[in-house]
Formats: C-alpha cells, structure tokens, sequence
C-alpha cells in the first residue's frame, strides 16, 4: 500500500484567516472607536485658559470654584463663573443646576469652549467638607489661596 500525500488545504485555510482577520480587525476598530468617543480630558480652569487654542470646541471636564457673586439665573440656563489658581472662566450651563450648586463649592463641568465663554450641559458638585477637612492644602479658593 503506497502512502500518498495529503494535499494541502491553501485555499480554504487562507480563506478561514483572512475572514478571521478581517473579523477581529473589525472588532478592534469598533472598541478603539467607541473608547474614543468615551475620553473626555479633564483640566483646571487655569490649565484649560492655558490650552484653550488645543482644546478647541472639543468636549472636556474643568474643574473650579464658582466665584461667589456670580451666579445669575438667565430662562432655562445659568450663568457663573469658576476659578482655579486665580483664573476665571465664565461659564453658561443649560438646564438647572444641581441641588448642591453654591458659591465657594468646587464643580467639575462637562462641555467645551465657545469662544471666552465655557458652554456646560453637566456639572457635578464636589461636596465632601470631610475631605477638605482632611485634606485643605488640596482645595483652594476662587483666588488661589489654600482653604
């Protein structure tokens, strides 16, 4: 009985890895693009007046104090400003703020630069007075002082 020799499957086992990498290139263009879409920077209000050119109108998070005396109601939005290291930026957020929104409060905002202006559709109120009593020398006030 001779042996004879298996022929080799080319085509169907090129076909299998290309359709296996065009799979998982697929999918790993879909997770890249959905990360993507997800990164939002975070900066300080004086880090993002320093970075303002870069930024652009793309969406970020800026952390600051809302300057006491600042705070008007204008319809539906509210107007403000926040402060980080002696540096303000006014901000003009549509919709209500949330309960805890006050003067001399740390917020951290999500949206993007319109010109001077901050246009914010989220803020988020940093409330613990445990940690600043753990912690003063980390929050500052609207003017760069420890508080």
């Amino acid at each position: 009985m001779a042996l004879t020799r298996a022929r080799p499957r080319t085509h169907s086992s090129r076909r299998l890895w290309l359709a296996g990498i065009v799979v998982l290139g697929a999918i790993g263009f879909l997770v890249f693009r959905g990360l993507g879409n997800s990164i939002v920077y975070f900066k300080t209000a004086d880090e993002a007046v320093a970075s303002r050119a870069q930024l652009g109108s793309r969406d970020f998070r800026i952390e600051g104090v809302v300057v006491p005396g600042s705070v008007r109601s204008a319809g539906a939005d509210v107007t403000f400003a926040i402060a980080s290291k002696g540096v303000q930026v006014p901000v003009t957020h549509q919709g209500s703020p949330p309960q805890l929104f006050q003067p001399n409060i740390p917020v951290v905002l999500e949206g993007h630069f319109s010109g001077q202006q901050f246009l914010s559709d989220q803020i988020m109120v940093k409330h613990s007075a445990v940690y600043i009593g753990q912690h003063p020398g980390r929050v500052t006030a609207p003017d760069g002082s420890a508080r």
